[in-house]
């Protein structure tokens, strides 16, 4: 049995409608949920450190090289 390996997914925020904990611009990571997609919904990790649905039109997928990902990952972790 083989185990695949994901990378993570990331979006960017181009649309917020008011949404207190997204910012516009800002890099979330996503976490997969299939329900919510059929939806049109994503899953963020958002401002609060929680993750939320939102409407999959707030933003645009992105691939960040590994060495971005880490930057991500670290400043979500410190609050930045």
């Amino acid at each position: 049995m083989t185990v695949a390996i994901h990378e993570p997914q990331y979006v960017v925020c181009v649309r917020n409608d008011e949404c207190e904990d997204l910012e516009v611009r800002k890099i979330y990571l996503i976490l997969s949920d299939k329900r919510a997609a059929r939806d049109g919904y994503i899953r963020v990790v958002d401002e609060s450190g929680e993750d939320y649905l939102y409407p999959e039109s707030y933003f645009v997928s992105i691939r960040l090289p590994q060495r971005a990902q880490r930057g991500v990952a670290a400043s979500a972790q410190t609050g930045l």
